[in-house]
């Protein structure tokens, strides 16, 4: 299932497989059965490598020591990474482009850079136990106070806070009226932690819910200007979507392998499982679906390579995002089912995916929202203008 990639891609493509394979795959057990954390050797290790190998610096201008790969070659990094169960895959901070124009020189050098450098890894602290996924509605304030701000609010799956040097916080702002992203660093006075739940999957990376009581951070820690609004969160929602949607395809392939070649040696009634009729429409099915997928997200990536209109951008993002969740959630039931009671083990990857693989359909916008998303766009623009 082969999809025509630059050489770029394609030699980034191989190194995220690699160390997919080699670094990460092989120790998912273990992080399963022990709250998805890894040994302090093997952590450092496999963090280590990421940073050598150059994830953490993908996304970022050669001016400030990036690499600045393609959208097409991240999407293939992450398709890849996506293979792995445990959230093993996030080992390493990931600045993104919109943070260099959204921060300052000042916030660059102490925020953005050291990500790059694999020494600090940020959260972000955006939606709320009422408005969800409809992160405008947000009641989160922020109240000028002398030379800086005063911030108020409580934040839901802050996901990787418990790792994390700072927050990206969203509140209103009250003297212009306007949405805008904070930095707050861990141990801020006022900041508290009043949850950690725990959830279907396994991962190091916790989701804990914080109380932010009159926090004040100094006008410096704002990102952007008034004005900006939304746009620098609907960047990185962008981002999000699309890399879900990677993951997605990663994660579906693996699953697919792995369910075929159980199928090529079960034996059921004489014959192999996957000379049944059933299994065959269901891998068949799941092939397809991958394949259309794939498509989808590559195309997107390009998209953004070529610099179409944000709007367009953005409407892409939304379809390849539902589209794929939802297809990776299928295959994981097919592959649950082709396995049979060995597919409800712990220890079995398609047990594992078919819990991880359904918060994708939730987080950075559930389906219900991207539906929402996309026939907004088609009300204003039509098929042409998306």
């Amino acid at each position: 299932m082969d999809i025509e990639l630059s050489s770029e891609a394609r030699q980034w493509q191989t190194m995220a497989r690699d160390f997919a394979d080699e670094y990460l795959q092989p120790h998912e057990v273990e992080a399963e059965h022990n709250g998805g954390v890894l040994s302090p050797e093997l952590t450092a290790r496999n963090k280590a490598r990421a940073k050598e190998i150059g994830f953490s610096r993908m996304d970022m201008p050669k001016s400030l020591g990036g690499l600045e790969l393609s959208i097409e070659s991240q999407v293939a990094v992450w398709e890849q990474l996506g293979r792995v169960t445990n959230a093993l895959a996030w080992c390493f901070a990931e600045p993104q482009s919109w943070m260099l124009e959204a921060c300052s020189a000042d916030q660059l050098q102490r925020y953005v850079l050291p990500l790059m450098r694999g020494e600090a890894h940020d959260c972000y602290a955006i939606t709320e136990e009422g408005p969800g996924s409809d992160v405008a509605a947000l009641s989160a304030t922020a109240v000028r106070d002398g030379d800086g701000y005063r911030l108020n609010g409580e934040k839901w799956f802050v996901t990787s806070a418990n790792l994390a040097n700072y927050f990206w916080f969203q509140a209103r702002v009250e003297e212009d009226d306007s949405d805008a992203l904070f930095f707050i660093d861990q141990g801020t006075e006022g900041v508290e932690i009043i949850d950690t739940p725990t959830f279907s999957h396994t991962y190091a990376a916790h989701h804990p819910t914080y109380r932010f009581k009159d926090v004040w951070v100094p006008a410096a820690n704002r990102v952007g200007k008034a004005g900006d609004d939304m746009a620098y969160t609907r960047a990185w929602f962008r981002r999000e979507r699309l890399m879900i949607a990677a993951r997605s395809c990663g994660a579906a392939a693996r699953l697919i392998e792995e369910a075929s070649e159980f199928a090529r040696h079960r034996m059921v009634g004489g014959e192999p499982l996957i000379d049944k009729q059933a299994i065959q429409m269901m891998l068949a099915d799941s092939a397809t679906e991958l394949w259309a997928t794939r498509l989808m997200t590559y195309e997107a990536a390009n998209a953004h390579d070529r610099d179409e209109p944000l709007r367009s951008l953005h409407m892409r993002c939304s379809m390849v995002k539902l589209y794929a969740s939802e297809m990776a959630n299928r295959v994981a039931d097919r592959a649950v089912q082709i396995f049979g009671g060995r597919g409800y083990m712990r220890e079995n990857v398609a047990e594992r995916f078919f819990r991880e693989l359904r918060v994708d359909r939730i987080w950075e916008g559930t389906s219900e929202i991207q539906r929402l998303i996309i026939a907004g766009g088609l009300k204003k623009r039509g098929l042409e203008g998306m």
